[in-house]
């Protein structure tokens, strides 16, 4: 069985040049590969493309990279928390492309299935459908949008073992999932990397075939967004 685990973060991001596009999980702070994004950031590249939810928060995330000027486009369906994204967006200093959230996610999903495009009613009559092809679906009209074309996806994950195989653990399987292996290079972060066949087959969400390097990462701050509680 193929060994995919590298012995760093720094390993893992070999070949990741400037101007390349990149596809990050999670959404918002929860299951983004935090070790990657802080990385990138001493990696010093720039000029990036990235597909991801949102930009996280000013200084975690990939917020990280907007404060750098690493970032030159964000494609996303959410500004969120972000006050430097919202300000480069406003200031013309980004370009950002938002879409609608399930046309991101498709997006990312058609890309892993190898499907070059689809047809959604999601943005039809709107801004979101300008220049694209139109075509009516029982009576209803849809618009065509393109699986992504990325450089790296880089995810994160609770456990994996050295052959690539995954598990998500609660709501960090949102995004992750779908970009694993949509892009030409995909790179797991997980908490916990064990060896090929510790993993109960029937718990993993994403199959080692999908992923071509892994590594175990640290320190995990695995900070909250927005702290809601219930009044006593």
């Amino acid at each position: 069985m193929i060994n995919k685990t590298v012995s760093n973060v720094q390993d893992a991001l070999q070949g990741i040049e400037n101007g390349m596009t990149l596809m990050l999980g999670g959404f918002g702070l929860c299951g983004i590969p935090e070790n990657s994004i802080a990385a990138l950031v001493q990696k010093g590249v720039n000029e990036l493309t990235c597909i991801s939810n949102n930009a996280g928060v000013d200084d975690f995330g990939l917020g990280l990279l907007l404060q750098k000027k690493q970032i030159k486009k964000m494609i996303s369906s959410y500004v969120g928390e972000n006050a430097e994204f919202e300000r480069q967006m406003l200031s013309g200093e980004l370009e950002v492309d938002l879409i609608p959230q399930g046309t991101l996610a498709e997006r990312c999903r058609a890309a892993q299935a190898g499907i070059p495009a689809f047809f959604t009613p999601a943005g039809y009559g709107t801004e979101v459908a300008e220049g694209k092809e139109v075509r009516e679906f029982n009576g209803k009209m849809h618009i065509m949008e393109e699986a992504f074309k990325a450089d790296f996806a880089i995810v994160k994950a609770w456990k994996g073992d050295t052959a690539g195989n995954l598990i998500f653990k609660g709501t960090a399987r949102n995004f992750n999932p779908c970009m694993c292996g949509a892009a030409k290079i995909t790179i797991a972060e997980v908490e916990e990397l064990v060896e090929a066949g510790t993993l109960d087959p029937n718990q993993v969400h994403i199959p080692g075939i999908l992923v071509q390097r892994i590594f175990q990462g640290e320190k995990y701050e695995k900070r909250i967004e927005q702290r809601t509680v219930r009044k006593r």
